[in-house]
């Protein structure tokens, strides 16, 4: 996963001393951690790298959103819950999922403009450490804010580890599966308060983007937006939905009654046929991805 995401090492808000992460194969646990955290819930899970089995895993969503310090003590009391903190990881990946991000075509990007990409759409602050993911196997770079703070409470933890935006999972992983049919396809990653659309045709993207919302209709408002400004007719447009949305949800029969062919999405991936599908229910997509 050497394209997705950066070391923590070398990022200027490192400053705390450099583990030595090299391990002889005689030394490895062949254990992986992987983390997802947002300001609305956090999620992670340990697997087994060699059986692909699922060790443990746990998540917890926030009645309200956090700030950034409040989502680190609440990763902290549930790292103590499950002593996560005196485990050992030959791999540790965390993905900083939220809406503050930028796609850039790779040919017209420059990694010492981090800010020109984001300054329009996003809200940046002054003491703001900017990052960047390149989406493996396509054109596209993510430049987002990931959460400084939870960085280096991890980096502490457990010296060097990879760090991405969730947006980077999310495109890979769908861009990757998608066969070359002839309709385009609207995907929509539901998760607490925030849903992720990605609009693809033929593997090639048209558009990517993140929306927060609080009632089941700013998610429809939301959804039809998108389907209007690509000029796609929901008569006959393919959504897929996924994450935490069933059938019988309001949210869910209130976009059927606008989009015909609308239906729920069981994506078909390694990780969850190795995993095993009963046992990967309550975890994210983007964490089962970074297995």
């Amino acid at each position: 996963m050497t394209m997705l995401a950066q070391l923590v090492t070398g990022l200027l808000f490192m400053t705390k001393k450099r583990k030595n992460n090299s391990l002889n194969i005689a030394d490895k646990n062949f254990k992986k951690l992987s983390i997802q955290v947002s300001l609305n819930g956090l999620s992670f899970c340990v697997a087994d790298t060699v059986s692909q089995k699922l060790l443990l895993s746990d998540r917890v969503d926030f009645a309200f959103e956090k700030n950034p310090m409040e989502a680190k003590d609440e990763l902290q009391k549930l790292f103590l819950k499950h002593d996560i903190e005196n485990m050992q990881f030959d791999e540790v990946v965390t993905v900083h999922k939220n809406t503050l991000f930028g796609l850039v075509p790779k040919s017209l990007f420059n990694a010492n403009k981090l800010n020109e990409y984001l300054k329009f759409n996003t809200k940046i602050l002054a003491n703001d450490i900017l990052a960047y993911d390149e989406v493996e196997n396509h054109d596209l770079v993510v430049v987002y804010v990931p959460y400084t703070n939870i960085n280096n409470y991890l980096y502490d933890l457990f010296g060097e580890f990879h760090f991405m935006h969730n947006g980077t999972v999310l495109l890979q992983s769908l861009m990757n599966n998608q066969t070359q049919n002839q309709e385009t396809t609207c995907f929509v990653h539901v998760s607490k308060d925030q849903l992720d659309i990605t609009v693809l045709n033929q593997r090639k993207l048209l558009l990517y983007n993140s929306f927060t919302y609080e009632t089941k209709e700013d998610f429809t408002y939301y959804l039809l937006f998108v389907i209007e400004q690509l000029e796609l007719d929901p008569k006959t447009v393919v959504v897929k939905l996924f994450g935490d949305i069933e059938e019988d949800d309001e949210t869910y029969k209130l976009c059927y009654n606008y989009i015909q062919h609308i239906s729920i999405f069981a994506p078909s991936t390694q990780q969850l046929i190795k995993l095993g599908e009963s046992t990967t229910s309550s975890i994210d997509f983007t964490l089962i991805n970074t297995i």
